[in-house]
């Protein structure tokens, strides 16, 4: 076989090969699958029984934009609730004291094998388990007066997401190098200390992003709070939809206000993990 010039000889010309292309029908039948499903439900949306024009006037009501006031703010304070008692948590599961170990094991364990709206239904109703709560001698008042649906959401959701930070916490602390532990006793320090000035500003680098993502998922998991009459967003919706009876206006209207919500969000995330994974591999230098 012939080489053309330049080529070491013995060595063919591989550019007048000709090249087949390959055809990937499964590419094309999953596209037109997926683009007829979304033909399908862009009809039934577009010419079901939906008042359209309910919708949009539902959309800004005052009562709608309390209720995503409301689910802001719980989103907010059950997430910082959580958070502290993850990292608390966290720290006591790495003790080596066992009582310290095992009582953090079984919180994780009792508050991420239940269901959410099962332990929001059990705070809600307190009562009927303690009918006065309060320190003896000190202060005391009925339990049906104190657990609000307020302050039962926040417990019920920060408690609940505390055992699933607690696991994401102690991952970020295992994920920081022994050598580092190593270094802090060498130099006499305690290990509250090493925990408070190395081990844990390091581990959050690993701990942050992940906890976005929590919570995103937890301005979602809000709308179970409604089972106990907190007024978010889903539940002021359910209230509205009770007396018009335009139940998927109502339920459109709330779904679109937590896709407003997440989609802000979302991005945010995204620059967050990427700033602490830049600042990860600066720091691995």
């Amino acid at each position: 076989m012939d080489a053309r010039p330049g080529l070491a000889p013995g060595f063919p010309d591989i550019s007048a090969i000709p090249v087949a292309r390959r055809t990937y029908y499964g590419r094309w039948f999953a596209a037109a699958v997926i683009i007829l499903v979304l033909l399908a439900l862009a009809r039934a949306f577009a010419h079901g029984q939906i008042a359209w024009g309910v919708v949009g006037t539902f959309l800004t009501v005052p009562v709608i934009l309390t209720g995503l006031v409301n689910t802001l703010v719980m989103s907010v304070l059950a997430m910082a609730l959580g958070t502290v008692l993850g990292v608390v948590a966290a720290v006591m599961r790495l003790s080596p004291n066992p009582v310290l170990s095992g009582s953090s094991a079984f919180y994780v364990w009792l508050f991420r094998g239940t269901p959410v709206i099962l332990q929001l239904l059990l705070w809600f109703n307190l009562a009927l388990v303690f009918p006065t709560i309060g320190i003896p001698g000190i202060w005391s008042g009925r339990a049906v007066d104190i657990m609000t649906p307020f302050l039962s959401a926040l417990l019920g959701l920060g408690i609940n997401q505390g055992a699933y930070t607690s696991e994401i916490v102690r991952a970020g602390i295992l994920s920081v190098d022994a050598g580092q532990h190593e270094a802090a006793q060498a130099i006499g320090m305690g290990r509250i200390a090493t925990l408070r000035r190395i081990i844990l500003p390091q581990a959050m680098r690993v701990v942050i992003p992940p906890l976005g993502n929590e919570f995103i998922s937890m301005i979602k998991t809000t709308s179970l709070a409604s089972v106990i009459q907190y007024p978010e967003i889903l539940h002021n919706a359910e209230n509205i939809y009770y007396a018009n009876s335009r139940v998927i206006e109502l339920l459109i209207v709330a779904g679109f206000w937590y896709l407003v919500v997440v989609s802000i969000l979302s991005p945010l995330q995204h620059l967050l993990e990427r700033r602490f994974a830049r600042g990860a591999q600066v720091h691995g230098r």
